[in-house]
């Protein structure tokens, strides 16, 4: 276990915001965990757990105990009915992972190719792309709860996920939001894989390509090409992926804004309810390459917010909440941020 006080956090969030934590503990093991948590200014203090830092906006320094999980490992734990289960340490980075199970001709998370992040943070942001979830493929997990030191596993089901959500983002009762730090995730692969194309970009690749046909290799591929086209680097461009979720509206509300923007995107869903293209809502108010002070709104998609150098969290959220009442005194809608802001 390591401990650093008063620790940088530029380099841990993909944004590149500068702030600092009172206290930054190494997660490589369970054993760092229950050592920290001996500590008596960590034991008693708030706390916090970060991934790879891509779904974070810092708004100051963070006065919690931040434990930076890197718990790595990847194994084929074997055949359950019709699925094979792998298993993944939360701290090994999500893309490759989906990479290193399409090396063990293990398809079934192809689509979701390229998501910055780790494996822990999956399930907690219940991630998903190109009509997939990884609601879809989580089997279990293992963690630790951080207020008692117990360790915990739950299945799929007890995880409660929904879009972009889970038992981790939420407070209060049955809630693990501020208390959960997973340490292993595992996946249900399909034995007998479909390909998974109903999405406008994979459907405009196959056209393109005249392949209608594809293997899980080749969705991986298009996924990752789809991807680097569309979202910055954050190497080069400080950012968080999507900023802001995808609203789901009744058929009413979808009927009335297709009668007012007969351009704009929609999916239906299997509750009836209907998703709207929260890139498209932003493009139509003109807010693609906009800045306001040292944050924008990238030039190539309208979803993804960037730090074009030194931004502050301040800076990045004042400018989510301006696009924030565009797309509502338009459309009505009010989107939600994807990020955790802290």
């Amino acid at each position: 276990m390591f401990i650093e006080r008063h620790a940088p956090l530029h380099t841990h969030n993909t944004f590149g915001i500068a702030a600092r934590a009172a206290r930054l503990v190494r997660v490589a093991s369970e054993g760092d965990v229950f050592a920290a948590l001996q500590e008596r200014d960590i034991r008693y203090t708030p706390k916090f757990v970060l991934g790879g830092g891509s779904n974070l906006v810092l708004t100051g320094d963070v006065l919690h105990t931040v434990f930076k999980v890197e718990i790595g490992g990847m194994r084929v734990l074997g055949q359950e009915g019709d699925a094979t289960l792998v298993e993944a340490g939360a701290g090994v980075r999500w893309h490759d992972f989906v990479h290193w199970t399409l090396q063990q001709c293990l398809p079934g998370l192809e689509n979701m190719a390229l998501i910055p992040g780790t494996v822990g943070a999956a399930p907690v942001q219940n991630i998903g792309a190109y009509g997939m979830e990884a609601a879809e493929r989580i089997h279990s997990l293992d963690g630790i709860d951080l207020k008692d030191g117990r360790r915990f596993t739950l299945t799929a089901a007890q995880c409660a996920f929904g879009y972009r959500d889970s038992i981790f983002k939420r407070s209060g009762g049955m809630g693990l939001a501020g208390r959960a730090l997973i340490t292993r995730v595992r996946f249900a692969l399909p034995r007998r894989w479909q390909p998974r194309l109903g999405y406008l970009d994979l459907e405009k690749r196959m056209e393109a390509t005249g392949c209608r046909s594809p293997g899980a290799r080749q969705i991986f591929d298009w996924v990752v090409d789809i991807r680097r086209a569309k979202l910055p680097d954050p190497a080069q461009l400080g950012n968080a992926g999507s900023f802001f979720k995808n609203p789901s509206v009744t058929p009413e509300q979808c009927r009335d804004i297709i009668g007012r923007e007969p351009q704009v995107v929609h999916y239906p869903m299997p509750d009836g309810s209907y998703k709207l293209a929260a890139g498209w809502l932003i493009d139509a108010c003109g807010w693609r390459g906009k800045r306001m002070g040292r944050a924008g709104v990238y030039e190539r998609q309208a979803l993804v917010l960037v730090n074009h150098g030194g931004a502050s969290g301040g800076e990045v959220m004042t400018l989510a909440k301006a696009i924030q009442t565009s797309v509502y005194e338009r459309f009505g809608i009010r989107l939600e941020p994807e990020p955790v802001v802290l």
